[in-house]
């Protein structure tokens, strides 16, 4: 069937929904991202319940664009787009699509997920942040802190009238198929990344009559624990890149055995408090700033998931005492941007994973990682969702299940997070999947080799894909 033409304006034009209504519409809405104006492009609100167990009439409103494809022969099936984190806007996504080539072939869709962003209402508030930034300034505890500021954050958001319970994994999945039945849309083809890949995988195993194909980057399926991962997969990356280090520089005086030497500096570090002079941009007096190595360990995070070629370096420094320069720029991106994850995030990662975490799991990996101690590699955690007014999500959705529908899953050697082996649990299930991996990547492959993957994959989803690259393989 065709989508169900949606005339585009040039203000939003949110319409209130009355209370007693509990059925989906589409309300017509101008474009909150600015799109190539040579293509047609089809804005809305989907108007949906808050949460769905409570008959109480009360809805949102979750954004998406349509951008549509200029082929008169185009393909009937689109690309429907939802992106990771959880958290993550999405809505930017559609300024690139009408710049890539998967466009040529069939229209492509953005889609919103509830308490994001540009979703009304979406679940942002300063008041964790705050209080971040105040255990920094004032040198107070900073665990201690954080359950503070999601207090405040919770508050803050119940207050605006938000049911919290109505946030997670299982009412995103009832989202996405009202908008594919509200757009009249038979066939589709779904594209996620980290938490949204596994998002997809939910939204198949609701109801797969529609769904055409998958294309999941560095996916986190709902059937994985990560709170019980996620350590072993940053040491496990941590590890890959100090080998290729080692293996490939002149210098092995400095980069031999950077693995031990990480591992023993970071372990012997533990219940040490370090200072750093700070002046903050705007203050006038110099603060005495404390920190400790769950500081270090966020710098060491933030190169793996971003400059990877830089930090065998870093740490070398930082084994040496070398902190000044790294926490500067630390506090410095703090202090600007602020630090916390959004509502959303929370909402998510506490129904999802904290309600099915083993805490003996967790504990366990102290013992094998005694350098992690302490440390939340992850910015949600179990203490924070005690305070969060979260409702679990079906244990079915976290349940793995078969699909011989096909699918493109990539992922990169160098992922911290969710590491390749993710994407061979899933193929376990998914006989009709094809998988990439980038050798010289980590987490969100991307880019333009991908896209042309991902065009191939989508012009004959069963045809055995082949890569001409060394560092891209095809298994």
């Amino acid at each position: 069937m065709k989508p169900v033409l949606l005339m585009f304006i040039a203000f939003c034009c949110c319409v209130p929904i009355a209370r007693s209504q509990q059925k989906t519409a589409i309300v017509p809405c101008a474009c909150p991202v600015k799109i190539d104006s040579s293509f047609k492009t089809r804005c809305g609100y989907l108007v949906v319940p808050e949460n769905r167990k409570k008959n109480n009439g009360k809805t949102i409103q979750l954004p998406f664009i349509v951008v549509e494809s200029k082929n008169p022969h185009k393909k009937k099936d689109p690309l429907l787009f939802t992106t990771g984190g959880p958290g993550g806007s999405s809505l930017d996504w559609a300024a690139g699509a009408a710049r890539s080539n998967i466009i040529n072939d069939r229209d492509c869709i953005a889609f919103e997920q509830r308490g994001t962003n540009y979703a009304q209402p979406n679940l942002n508030s300063p008041a964790l942040t705050n209080a971040i930034k105040t255990a920094y300034r004032k040198n107070l505890n900073k665990d201690s802190m954080v359950i503070e500021g999601v207090k405040q954050y919770r508050k803050d958001l119940e207050v605006r009238g938000i049911d919290l319970s109505g946030y997670n994994t299982d009412e995103t999945v009832a989202d996405m198929h009202d908008l594919l039945t509200s757009l009249r849309i038979d066939s589709v083809n779904l594209w996620g990344i980290s938490y949204s890949g596994g998002l997809m995988l939910a939204v198949l195993q609701h109801d797969p009559s529609r769904i055409r194909s998958l294309i999941l980057d560095s996916p986190l399926p709902t059937f994985v624990h990560i709170d019980e991962d996620e350590p072993a997969n940053f040491n496990e990356a941590l590890t890959l890149l100090f080998a290729r280090c080692e293996r490939d520089s002149a210098d092995k005086v400095l980069y031999g055995s950077l693995m031990e030497k990480f591992r023993q500096y970071f372990t012997s570090i533990a219940g040490k408090t370090f200072y750093i002079p700070y002046l903050e941009k705007g203050a006038t007096d110099t603060l005495n700033i404390q920190y400790t190595r769950n500081d270090l360990l966020d710098i060491v995070q933030n190169y793996l998931s971003g400059d990877r070629k830089e930090l065998a370096f870093v740490v070398t420094e930082l084994i040496k005492g070398n902190h000044h320069g790294y926490m500067k720029q630390l506090l410095d991106d703090l202090f600007q941007y602020g630090r916390g994850p959004s509502g959303m995030r929370i909402s998510v990662y506490c129904a999802d994973q904290a309600a099915y975490n083993h805490e003996s799991v967790m504990h366990q990996l102290y013992n094998a990682y005694p350098y992690m101690e302490g440390y939340h590699i992850n910015d949600v955690y179990n203490a924070m969702c005690d305070c969060w007014a979260s409702s679990p999500i079906k244990a079915s959705t976290k349940q793995p299940f078969y699909s011989n529908k096909p699918a493109l899953l990539a992922d990169g050697e160098l992922d911290n997070a969710c590491r390749p082996l993710y994407i061979d649990m899933i193929h376990h299930y998914m006989p009709n999947s094809q998988r990439l991996l980038f050798t010289n990547r980590g987490h969100g492959v991307g880019g333009r080799d991908f896209q042309q993957f991902m065009q191939q994959f989508l012009n004959d989803p069963y045809k055995k894909l082949q890569s001409a690259k060394s560092d891209i393989v095809v298994y």
